[in-house]
């Protein structure tokens, strides 16, 4: 059977980097950062539209940012950056320049062709064996090489973020000293807001965030190529967390349970001790007793 280059997906590239001039490696480390302020514009530009339209779906109103969050738009800011001047020296510490995608992959998807080829042959019997595999097997090989095994991949990541994340949240706020002197910080937005969602101890910052990621990162065997994804897209939805609004269309609020109103409920007083999953899904609160789930119309 023979293996076609031209049966790669779309989304893969062949290039040394897949921009020019700028390394992969630069470009997973430049890329969650960028994608974190334009995000964040896009929510600021809507707080400042003054459309009407659009307050049906404020979590709160916007007084509420002003008088009751204890921390400044500077301070918010100079956090933020220093948060991301150390996320990105560690990932460049860490991250493998000599990670590029130059797996020869015709002898890769051959390998699998002969596992499937094996286990076809245990399972099926000898008359379909040869037909399946003549006329099935190079799109099997084809759609776990290039689509599911690559899936399987990003969601184990997101199970590693989410498992690290929860835990450590949650010890953030049992332990007294930790509380005391890290994550208070981050609970000075009593009303979140989109650009100050890594608004956080540089400590803390460092292993929730920073460290948390290259974990799921590791542990999910991604190349830099994947986490240049995996980053930005962890980016994005935790900027949709603390974006303020509760949208009927945005992606992550519908694919996601734990979303910006989910999170909003851990920012109030009352809700301090709920919902300490994030960014991604609620099964640690749920399955821990620590799950609570507002009707969006309840008032505090």
């Amino acid at each position: 059977m023979a293996i076609e280059l031209h049966a790669r997906p779309l989304y893969f590239s062949d290039r040394s980097n897949l921009v020019p001039y700028v390394s992969d490696r630069s470009l997973s480390l430049l890329a969650p950062i960028v994608a974190y302020w334009i995000y964040s514009l896009f929510f600021m530009l809507l707080d400042h539209s003054g459309w009407a339209w659009i307050n049906r779906y404020r979590i709160h109103e916007p007084e509420e940012t002003k008088q009751r969050n204890k921390a400044t738009v500077l301070q918010v800011v100079k956090a933020v950056a220093l948060q991301q001047i150390i996320q990105t020296a560690l990932g460049w510490w860490w991250l493998d320049p000599t990670d590029k995608d130059n797996v020869d992959h015709v002898q890769a998807m051959l390998g699998l062709y002969r596992s499937i080829s094996s286990l076809f042959h245990y399972i099926l019997s000898p008359a379909y064996y040869q037909s399946f595999m003549i006329s099935n097997g190079f799109s099997v090989v084809s759609t776990l090489y290039w689509w599911l095994f690559p899936a399987a991949q990003f969601a184990l990541a997101l199970f590693v973020m989410d498992t690290w994340q929860y835990f450590l949240h949650r010890l953030f706020h049992t332990n007294q000293f930790l509380y005391r002197n890290f994550h208070c910080v981050h609970h000075r937005l009593y009303v979140p807001y989109a650009f100050g969602a890594l608004y956080n101890h540089w400590f803390e910052g460092l292993l929730l965030d920073t460290l948390g990621a290259v974990i799921a990162h590791t542990l999910a065997g991604m190349t830099v190529r994947q986490g240049i994804f995996l980053f930005t897209f962890s980016t994005l939805k935790t900027v949709d967390d603390h974006c303020g609004y509760a949208f009927p269309f945005d992606p992550f609020q519908v694919l996601f349970p734990n979303n910006s109103t989910y999170h909003d409920i851990h920012h109030r007083v009352w809700g301090i001790k709920y919902n300490f999953s994030q960014p991604f899904f609620v099964h640690w609160d749920a399955i821990l007793g620590t799950r609570y789930v507002l009707p969006r119309h309840k008032d505090e």
